[in-house]
């Protein structure tokens, strides 16, 4: 859609279509007027054969919605998916904010056109901003699958989810919906959505994400917007900036059942190439080149043990209770800081002097409690040679339970890293730009930092091919839709 009305001529921003009982399709997207007021607006496929939905048709009643009282002209954006509700409405929210307050805006409506602000809100959070590209849809608490966005049920948890306009970060939390009076209120209220210490879809460049149910393959599936981490003179000469992240499948996880985990869509496999499969014994503070041949676009499957030994002399170690507590990827130096059970992983989209580099690794430390904690990091500090550059380090801890080993999933392409652990329990997206490891001159290399541990790594590479995107006309598109 082009912004080519009073109602959106400052922008046609973020919108979500919802499929209708009759098999039709409406579209609510944000328009900044021209006076710069952020209003909902209503469209609908011009062509409903069409299966890539090429073009829309914009109401002629827009806006069906502009910012209620109390709520600043500039503060009102974002609608979601509609959901049904068990009067037969169908039921959206929108971002906002009330000073310092994020909070979501809930409407109900029969036709799209004309609306119904609930008097209470579906959740609020103190001191959060600006809450952006709300996101609210179930979860099942007991099948690994997708499910519409109007199910509900004893066996679903519903996912609040909001883009922090003030920190340009993703965060969620698991709660229960009331559909009696359109509420929300997370499991625990200390890892609410947008505090420091709540969940994230992902702890690296990751940002305005949406999801949507896919009912043919039966999953729920996020897109979300990598930015860039160059300086705009840099985007301005390369002539594109920001793009979107492999899609994921986005589940519960039915076995902790405390957080979600992300995938990618098993259609990123048909890209795969030629693949090697590895299987070393990698000694205290060793490092080992991994031959296959260029690096700069890989698909990366792993799994890591750690010898007992060292796990038993850790554990018996008095002096190191503490060290999961003052640990944090961000703060602690990154892959080069060695502790006795870490890092170790690999370095992507590295030259072979090593002179540029991005580690992928673990870090297991010893808590208080004297058990074990698992952090997931990606480190960009030796990335690029390049000074317009931010290069910070990323991740967070991980859940492991019993019995699992540690697993880890690398996309590597160019410049974009995509880092999975834990089977997407954490995962973590990073912008790098390289000035050496590149094309053929991209390597990889599986390392060990740690001070006292063996690790043991198996693992599968896989070279990957481009997705290449071809125009194709509408009829050709709607012959193949038919086939």
């Amino acid at each position: 859609m082009v912004a080519d009305q009073w109602y959106d001529a400052n922008g046609v921003w973020t919108g979500s279509a919802t499929f209708l009982e009759d098999g039709s399709i409406v579209m609510l997207y944000t328009g900044s007027t021209e006076k710069s007021v952020q209003v909902q607006n209503l469209a609908y496929p011009e062509d409903l054969n069409d299966p890539l939905l090429l073009k829309w048709v914009k109401y002629s009643g827009n806006p069906v919605l502009v910012p209620p009282p109390g709520i600043l002209p500039k503060d009102f954006r974002d609608p979601t998916t509609a959901w049904k509700t068990s009067a037969g409405k169908w039921r959206i929210t929108i971002g906002s904010k009330i000073n310092r307050t994020g909070i979501s805006l809930v409407y109900d409506t029969t036709d799209f056109k004309t609306y119904e602000q609930l008097d209470t809100l579906l959740h609020k959070v103190p001191n959060t901003g600006m809450w952006e590209c709300v996101d609210f849809y179930p979860v099942s608490k007991t099948l690994v699958k997708g499910l519409d966005t109007s199910v509900n049920g004893p066996d679903v948890k519903h996912i609040v989810k909001a883009s922090m306009d003030d920190t340009r970060i993703d965060h969620y939390a698991i709660g229960t919906y009331f559909d009696s009076n359109g509420t929300w209120i997370p499991d625990d209220p200390t890892i609410d959505v947008g505090i420091s210490t709540s969940l994230r879809y992902d702890y690296g460049k990751f940002y305005a994400s949406k999801t949507f149910y896919d009912q043919n393959k039966g999953r729920r599936i996020l897109w979300g917007w990598i930015g860039e981490s160059d300086s705009e003179s840099a985007d301005v000469q390369k002539g594109w900036s920001s793009l979107q992240g492999i899609p994921r499948t986005v589940v519960l996880d039915t076995k902790t059942g405390k957080n979600l985990v992300q995938w990618p869509v098993e259609e990123v496999k048909s890209l795969r190439l030629t693949s090697k499969k590895f299987h070393m014994e990698v000694g205290p503070g060793s490092l080992v080149p991994v031959d296959v041949g260029s690096a700069a676009q890989l698909d990366i499957e792993a799994e890591f043990e750690i010898n007992k030994e060292s796990l038993d002399k850790i554990l018996g170690d008095a002096s190191a209770a503490d060290e999961a507590e003052e640990f944090s990827c961000q703060k602690s130096g990154g892959s080069t800081v060695r502790g006795a059970l870490g890092p170790f992983g690999f370095s992507v989209l590295a030259h072979e002097s090593l002179s540029e580099q991005t580690p992928v690794y673990f870090y297991v430390a010893k808590g208080k409690d004297s058990k074990l904690k698992t952090f997931f990091c990606t480190d960009t500090s030796r990335s690029s040679f390049a000074n317009d550059v931010v290069k910070p380090i990323y991740g967070s801890s991980v859940p492991v339970l019993k019995g699992e080993k540690l697993t880890m999933r690398i996309l590597v392409d160019h410049s974009i890293v995509e880092a999975f652990g834990q089977g997407g329990r954490t995962c973590i997206t990073s912008r790098v730009y390289p000035t050496k490891a590149i094309y053929g001159a991209a390597k990889l290399f599986l390392f060990n930092n740690a001070i006292d541990a063996t690790i043991t790594a198996s693992f599968n590479v896989w070279q990957m091919n481009s997705a290449f995107i071809h125009p194709y006309s509408v009829e050709a598109v709607r012959s193949l839709s038919r086939t």
